[in-house]
């Protein structure tokens, strides 16, 4: 891994280069400005692989990846698990007592909704964490902070007025590593992640879910998003334990392949285990 391009969505401090670090200590973080930006590197090769986070444990899932998971032709290939510890951040000299609006990634302010509410202090979403700090440093803000963690701080020169704002002390953010080809199957235990659409009769999606239990598979995940070329329809995001090649995974998704109206394997992928 060493010196490998991996792509991720924000500013150097960004929580999701964080979680590529931990994972990927040798590679070269790349920042893109968007999640449509990193999945496009890594379709064209600019960077071998992305890190996209997909759901956290406080403010629920991403869904603009889901969609573009949806889209694409790239395949999930790993998970990683970050804790999410946020702080406070304000050009040197200010007090808390000067604040009256703070800058963050919409995730990040309704990770500290709780948090901020109790300080009367208004949230203003941008489009990154690490960015938001960086523009403070660059421009401040008579009354106006941000949300962003320690080693943006540390960065860009800010102090850090509050701690672990976070609303939940348990506030995890799960990314999907993405890439151009599916994950060598090793030994560890697997995930599977799939997306599927039911046809719109009574028992359904029951119907569906069914194949799971014949086969004795485990879900830890599921999950509807509106599809956008039927209106008021429905696809259902959904992550189950093993590989797909696995007897129990593959009896279930050769059933819910009669079963369903549309199915699309995202990948099978070693699942996260004790920080690995």
């Amino acid at each position: 891994m060493e010196g490998m391009r991996i792509a991720f969505q924000g500013t150097e401090g960004a929580y999701s280069e964080e979680a590529l670090l931990k994972t990927f200590p040798g590679a070269t973080p790349v920042g893109f400005p968007t999640f449509h930006q990193v999945f496009e590197a890594v379709e064209t090769g600019e960077a071998e692989l992305g890190v996209v986070p997909v759901e956290n444990t406080t403010a629920g899932s991403i869904n603009q990846t889901y969609d573009l998971l949806l889209e694409s032709d790239l395949h999930v290939v790993g998970e990683i698990v970050h804790r999410v510890e946020h702080c406070l951040l304000a050009p040197k000299g200010t007090e808390l007592k000067d604040l009256r609006a703070v800058k963050s990634h919409p995730q990040a302010l309704a990770q500290c909704d709780g948090f901020l509410a109790r300080l009367r202090l208004t949230p203003i979403p941008v489009y990154d964490t690490a960015g938001a700090a960086r523009a403070l440093a660059e421009s401040p803000e008579p009354g106006v902070g941000a949300i962003a963690s320690r080693r943006a701080a540390e960065l860009y020169g800010l102090a850090i007025l509050a701690e672990n704002i976070e609303d939940y002390p348990h506030n995890y953010t799960r990314f999907f590593v993405i890439g151009r080809e599916e994950a060598p199957r090793g030994e560890e235990p697997h995930k599977t992640s799939i997306v599927f659409a039911v046809r719109h009769r009574p028992g359904g999606l029951l119907e569906a879910l069914q194949v799971f239990a014949e086969a004795g598979v485990n879900l830890t995940k599921l999950e509807s998003r509106p599809r956008r070329d039927k209106p008021f329809s429905y696809l259902f995001y959904l992550d189950l334990e093993g590989h797909l090649e696995d007897p129990g995974p593959s009896q279930a998704l050769l059933g819910l392949l009669r079963r369903a109206a549309f199915l699309k394997v995202l990948g099978s992928y070693p699942a996260y285990k004790n920080g690995t």
